[in-house]
């Protein structure tokens, strides 16, 4: 499963680093990838693998990760409030991040600069909006520009506010991401950013993916959904992080 959840992040990989990833042998990784292709996940191909269902998503410019969604959309309209017209933001790839930048259109003399091909096409088509797009090695399932390259876009560059996304919330308050290539990227967000939000529904919280970024407090604030405890409020602010909630 944690083969599988990397590759709906990634799109593909080849057996030897995805060896190297889960320090299990080659054969192993094999036998996996052999299951998964029987179950109809994915498609082993020249000494690796890739999901099945990439072409179509790309096609359709659609995304992998769209379970909770109405979650998402509440938590979307709650972080647009946080933004006022003539703020320079970056919204980060993912299905929550997509749904902010659907209900921008409210707003006036925004700089949006992204990573995620979808989320350009959404702001691109508001004349208000100066929209900026990173390059980079494009990721299928996230239909977003990842790596080294879209890291260095982000040098010298300073905005108002950073709207970020994680796979998952630790029970040690680490924010985790299936996969590596995206880190470089998100450290480099969060460093261009006055204010941070993560922007994660609530089942998230809990959730341990494969990579780990840092702890919850290279954030600011964290907007989710009435899902999250009082408990999980209490020790997210214990970081000197608030918490804010998607009615």
């Amino acid at each position: 499963m944690k083969i599988l959840e990397l590759l709906q992040e990634e799109g593909s990989a080849r057996v030897a680093d995805l060896s190297n990833a889960f320090q299990v042998s080659q054969p192993t990784v094999r036998q996996d990838l052999e299951r998964l292709e029987r179950e109809g996940y994915i498609i082993r191909d020249h000494g690796g693998a890739f999901l099945r269902s990439v072409s179509q998503q790309v096609r359709s410019l659609s995304l992998q990760h769209m379970d909770n969604h109405e979650k998402k959309v509440r938590i979307g309209r709650r972080a647009v409030e946080e933004i006022s017209d003539g703020d320079r933001i970056i919204l980060d790839s993912g299905s929550t991040t997509t749904e902010i930048a659907k209900q921008l259109h409210a707003l006036s003399n925004l700089t949006v600069i992204t990573n995620a091909l979808n989320i350009a096409l959404i702001v691109g088509a508001e004349y208000a909006f100066d929209l900026l797009v990173t390059g980079g090695e494009f990721k299928a399932p996230t239909l977003s520009l990842t790596g080294e390259k879209a890291a260095i876009f982000f040098q010298n560059v300073h905005v108002d506010k950073l709207f970020l996304a994680t796979g998952g919330i630790s029970s040690s308050f680490e924010l985790t991401y299936p996969g590596l290539s995206d880190l470089p990227v998100k450290q480099a967000m969060i460093e261009a950013a006055s204010r941070k939000y993560l922007v994660a529904d609530s089942t998230k919280i809990g959730k341990t993916s494969f990579a780990s970024l840092g702890s919850l407090s290279l954030v600011d604030c964290v907007i989710t959904d009435s899902g999250i405890s009082a408990d999980m409020i209490k020790r997210i602010n214990d970081l000197g992080v608030s918490v804010v909630l998607a009615e």
